[in-house]
């Protein structure tokens, strides 16, 4: 017996909520507070260098999801319930490294679309998808302080990244900047998924009965339910407004005259404040109605973006960070937890497959037509925020006309 006791630990250790929690933490570090939050610092170089359009350098993500997700977005939600999450994450920490090493000498549109589109190949493999059902499946109570402390990677990336980018770009360029953020990702996103157990089921309480069965017909029911739109435009709405902010906010605040490294410095309080926000919306959504906390998150958003369009006033750019980092926050970590809370997690891999793939083409569609609608003679991006306000305003509508039970057949729950 003493002999399997070191085996038998190895496993443990292999299997602890713990290291699922790191494992994830660490995935949403590299592959979205790295790649999709640090992206955005370079357009202004590639504008200047290349001769490029703000809607150009914002349409590769565009075209990434937009290629992506629909062709392959349900397949991976397939994959990760099939096969389990931690292998799609390995896969998708060796595609991120190779897409930004690859990004940082694409010089033609070409080059650029290919490399943007195995960006987009990496968010869906080794992203939030996988680590959503990761979490999901480990976790039964706590489950929302759980997901709250892994997509607190994606904060402390985003927030890192622009000060680290500006770093490395002082020292050695920004095309070498861009190759050794790729490299980053790998040597964070790969040993893990690489090392952890993954669970081959959700979790069940203990001394209860099983969790109710998912609707007979499981996707099919799902999606036959006018919850699943109201949950999936509404997320949309909101994430297409985000979207829309982050990718120009960094080309916004050189507008406003603002340094490389101050706007670095903003775009990282943007990043630091949605640290703040998973964790407190974490925290409401484990004590709360999350229908509630969710419209809580989209009205953050839209009353962010007005301030702006605002004349200016002393710390109106600071307030914007901290409102706006707030929403950011809980922006995409409540969307699973609501989704699960609807459809139970048995099919959460597929839900949130097809969900994820609508957010996506919201995501890099809205960046575009801001970029589209942004006046070159005067610098203003007044029609684009405003459309991205109204988008937010509408998510938040939707999502008020969600039920309040939960639609797995024989579940009373009510969050």
């Amino acid at each position: 017996m003493t002999t399997n006791t070191p085996s038998r630990t190895t496993a443990n250790w292999r299997s602890s909520k713990a290291l699922t929690v790191v494992a994830a933490f660490l995935a949403l570090f590299a592959l979205v507070g790295f790649a999709l939050y640090g992206l955005p610092f370079f357009y202004d170089f590639m504008v200047r260098e290349y001769g490029w359009s703000r809607a150009i350098v914002t349409s590769g993500n565009a075209l990434g999801k937009l290629l992506v997700g629909p062709l392959f977005g349900f397949i991976a939600g397939w994959m990760v319930d099939r096969f389990g999450p931690q292998r799609m994450m390995a896969a998708g920490a060796l595609m991120g490294g190779l897409a930004l090493a690859g990004l940082s000498r694409a010089d033609t549109l070409p080059l650029f679309y290919l490399f943007y589109i195995l960006n987009a190949l990496a968010y869906v493999c080794g992203g939030p998808l996988p680590c959503q059902v990761l979490i999901a499946r480990r976790f039964d109570k706590n489950r929302g302080k759980a997901m709250g402390i892994a997509y607190l990677g994606i904060g402390a990336g985003g927030a890192l990244v622009p000060l680290l980018a500006a770093r490395l770009q002082d020292v050695m360029g920004w095309h070498n900047a861009l190759l050794a953020l790729g490299g980053l990702i790998v040597l964070l996103a790969l040993p893990l998924p690489l090392i952890l157990k993954s669970p081959d089921a959700a979790p069940q309480p203990a001394a209860t009965a099983p969790p109710p069965a998912a609707p007979k017909g499981e996707i099919g029911a799902i999606l036959r339910s006018p919850a699943f739109y109201l949950l999936a435009f509404g997320s949309m709405c909101s994430i297409g407004a985000v979207g829309g902010v982050m990718q120009h906010l960094k080309l916004y605040l050189r507008d406003q005259a603002f340094t490389q490294e101050g706007a670095a410095r903003i775009l990282s309080l943007v990043l630091l404040s949605s640290l703040v926000g998973r964790v407190l919306m974490g925290w409401l959504a484990d004590r709360f109605s999350r229908k509630r906390v969710m419209i809580l998150i989209y009205m953050l958003v839209a009353c962010a973006i007005p301030l702006l369009l605002m004349p200016a006033f002393p710390g109106r750019i600071y307030l914007f960070a901290l409102i706006f980092g707030i929403g950011l926050g809980g922006d995409y970590m409540i969307i699973p937890l609501m989704a699960g809370d609807l459809f139970g997690v048995r099919a959460l891999g597929r839900v949130m497959g097809i969900i994820l793939v609508a957010d996506g083409v919201a995501e890099s569609a809205f960046p575009m037509l801001v970029g589209a609608l942004y006046n070159e003679a005067t610098k203003s991006y007044a029609l684009g925020f405003s459309v991205l306000i109204a988008l937010a305003l509408t998510g938040a509508i939707l999502i008020a006309l969600l039920p309040k039970q939960s639609l797995v057949l024989g579940s009373d729950q009510t969050r």
